[in-house]
Parts: C-alpha cells; sequence; structure tokens
C-alpha cells in the first residue's frame, strides 16, 4: 500500500496579480513530490475554501503582495471552520509585517514566510505540517 501524498492548495486571493513567488513555492512543492493545485489569481476567500475542501487538500498556502492579508488570510481560515475543515493547515508569504505576521497567527494561520525563505525551509515546514495534520 503506497502513502497519500500531500495535498497542498497554492492560491492567490484578492486583486494581487504577482503571482511569481506563488508558482515558485508551488513548483518547489511539487518538485518535493507533494500534489500542488495551484488556483491562478485574483480568487476569492470563498473559492479558496471551496477548493481546499474539495479537492481535499492537507494544507493551504496564500500568497498575498498586496496589502490586504490581514482581511483575506483570516477570511480563509474562518471559511474554512464553518465547512467543518478547520484541521487544514493554513500558511500564509509575501511582504507582510512581523506585527502583522503576529497577529495572523492569532488568527489562525499557522505559519507565515516571507521574502527569500528558502524552498527546502517551505517543503519541510508543509512536510511536518501534514505529518502533524494526519496524525
Amino acid at each position: 500500500m503506497t502513502e497519500r501524498k500531500i495535498r497542498v492548495l497554492v492560491a492567490k486571493p484578492g486583486l494581487d496579480g504577482h503571482d511569481r513567488g506563488a508558482k515558485v513555492i508551488a513548483r518547489a512543492l511539487r518538485d518535493a513530490g507533494m500534489e500542488v493545485i495551484y488556483t491562478g489569481l485574483r480568487q476569492t476567500p470563498e473559492q479558496v475554501a471551496e477548493a481546499a475542501v474539495q479537492e481535499d487538500v492537507d494544507v493551504v498556502a496564500l500568497s498575498l503582495l498586496s496589502g490586504a492579508h490581514m482581511t483575506l488570510m483570516p477570511r480563509v481560515v474562518e471559511l474554512l471552520r464553518q465547512k467543518d475543515a478547520s484541521d487544514i493547515v493554513v500558511l500564509g508569504g509575501g511582504v507582510i509585517p512581523p506585527d502583522d505576521a503576529a497577529e495572523l497567527k492569532k488568527r489562525g494561520v499557522r505559519e507565515i514566510f516571507g521574502p527569500g525563505t528558502p524552498t527546502d525551509v517551505i517543503v519541510d515546514y508543509v512536510r511536518k505540517a501534514a505529518a502533524a495534520r494526519a496524525a
């Protein structure tokens, strides 16, 4: 019997049209053997949460560079709770000030990765978070 691959939804909620970082992360996760679903640009939090549930993912990785992280990231967390999917790990990435990152963690975003974070650090974190979720 083969082990189920870690499933990650990479999403770009809001009006931010800069997706290079999200695509780099998606590729790094895929190259590490994970199944990656990329939602594309300009998704609503509702679309992201719905896709996460439909795709039965372990992790949602949100990428935001627009400054709307304090609104959009907690909204995705809340929508997952409403869908009885609060066990899905939500991660964030982008240009997020440290004070905002601390507040986002209080609101249910598990971890925040800023610009320049090595992809292997993110891959390792996703593996550990998915393993803890499965346990």
